[in-house]
């Protein structure tokens, strides 16, 4: 097994002061699935203070639970006393910690058993609970007995199906069952801690599968709830061949690995169960599903702790995914840029490409492609959008005798609306004119 230099002498600089240190967890894990390791995590029989000085820069992450970040040009590797069980009173944020010099123990308590194996510095692997042998069947197995592993951290429980999602692994038997059994635990997880495994399950090579493990283990419930009444739902249209819920993993599994994008389509149709009408032919409607999805989607975003840009991107996302248009007037198609925003045009598109794939063939992309070569071309032309690019601006207006203030507001979009509809307008001298006119 190949180590990097950095690792490779810290691990050594340990050995040689009398210290057992083994590389384990992830790097090991991605080594052994031909995947090039991103962080190496060191585990050793050193305390941290013992760490500490024999290293010239040492970072004190996480002393008192055994851990320190040792720094070697530049990189930074994790170092952690090896340890052993001791009691939680929180979830991951020990009471107590207790430290082994023993390298079985410390894995013991790991979560599983493909992050459960180890490497010295002869590169003798150490795989007490035959994790080699899951990479090879493509499982995920929780280490010993998985209630205690998901009691220890509810958080397991996603990280399992997160795991599942990115190797694309079966989930043993009794570990799922014990999700299952354990799911409403998660609830006890910090919204920051659930929201960063959502995103790392949305942006896996298998985003649909990973939130159908989700529901089906019960997590789902308890993480978006919203999406749960969309499961079974029948749209009762000829458009659609699939449920609400199968149509919505259809189409995140056809986007691309934007967050933004992923976040849409898990969202974009979380208001149809809301909306649903079914006329006098049996015909199912979601007439407003869009508009209803926007508020649902907003407070689902809000109680996972996403950020004010994400939420603000990802909303527009599912307002605008059912813009789709045969023809509109260049004024038009400006004033749909400025609606979007021209960060969320791409993402938009994207979405709504997705959006046909996941619903009954033949698929026709022909309104999304028309509308965004429009967009294209308008804005490669850099034609005016806002009330920035008009020619005149607030400054202007004043010194023609308009004061600040609510009306000033009112001219510059008035103005707006007119050269958006005919670019040629954008000179000061022709602005100025039609500002005496709407006075």
């Amino acid at each position: 097994m190949y180590f990097p230099d950095y690792v490779e002498y810290i691990m050594s600089q340990l050995q040689q002061s009398g210290f057992k240190s083994y590389v384990v967890g992830g790097c090991v894990r991605d080594y052994f699935l031909k995947i090039e390791p991103k962080d190496w995590d060191i585990c050793t029989s050193a305390t941290p203070e013992q760490i500490i000085t024999l290293f010239n820069h040492v970072i004190p992450t996480g002393i008192k639970h055994g851990t320190v970040t040792v720094i070697i040009n530049n990189n930074h590797v994790e170092v952690t006393t090896l340890r052993t069980d001791g009691k939680y009173n929180d979830f991951r944020h020990p009471e107590e910690v207790f430290f082994t010099t023993e390298l079985i123990e410390d894995v013991a308590r790991r979560d599983f058993t493909v992050n459960s194996i180890a490497v010295n510095l002869d590169r003798n692997v150490y795989d007490y609970f035959d994790g080699l042998k899951d990479i090879e069947n493509k499982i995920i197995r929780a280490v010993g007995n998985p209630d205690e592993r998901f009691r220890e951290d509810p958080l397991r429980m996603m990280r399992c199906v997160r795991f599942s999602a990115v190797f694309d692994f079966d989930i043993e038997k009794e570990t799922e069952k014990s999700i299952i059994k354990n799911s409403k635990l998660i609830i006890k997880i910090s919204a920051e801690r659930i929201r960063d495994e959502l995103c790392k399950i949305l942006m896996s090579d298998y985003p649909g599968y990973g939130i159908k493990m989700l529901q089906r283990t019960g997590l789902l419930q308890y993480i978006i709830p919203e999406l749960c009444e969309c499961v079974d739902f029948n749209q009762h249209n000829i458009h659609h061949d699939k449920n609400v819920f199968e149509h919505i993993l259809t189409v995140l599994n056809n986007t691309p690995k934007i967050l933004n994008v992923r976040l849409g389509a898990l969202l974009h149709d979380i208001g149809k169960p809301k909306s649903f009408t079914i006329d006098e032919k049996g015909c199912g409607h979601f007439y407003g599903h869009h508009i209803d999805g926007v508020e649902i989607a907003e407070e689902i975003l809000k109680k996972l702790k996403f950020d004010n840009k994400t939420i603000e991107s990802v909303v527009i996302l599912v307002r605008e995914h059912m813009s789709r248009y045969d023809f509109l007037r260049v004024g038009s198609i400006k004033k749909f840029i400025n609606r979007v925003g021209v960060g969320n045009l791409n993402d938009l598109f994207e979405l709504q490409i997705a959006d046909i794939k996941g619903s009954k063939e033949p698929h026709d992309f022909t309104q999304v492609i028309n509308l965004k070569n429009e967009v294209e071309g308008i804005l490669n032309e850099k034609q005016p959008l806002t009330v920035k690019d008009l020619a005149i601006n607030g400054y202007d207006l004043m010194k023609a005798g308009i004061q600040p203030g609510i009306k000033m507001g009112q001219i510059l979009n008035g103005l707006l609306e007119k050269v958006l509809d005919n670019p040629k307008l954008n000179t000061k001298e022709m602005l100025l004119n039609l500002v005496k006119e709407m006075e």
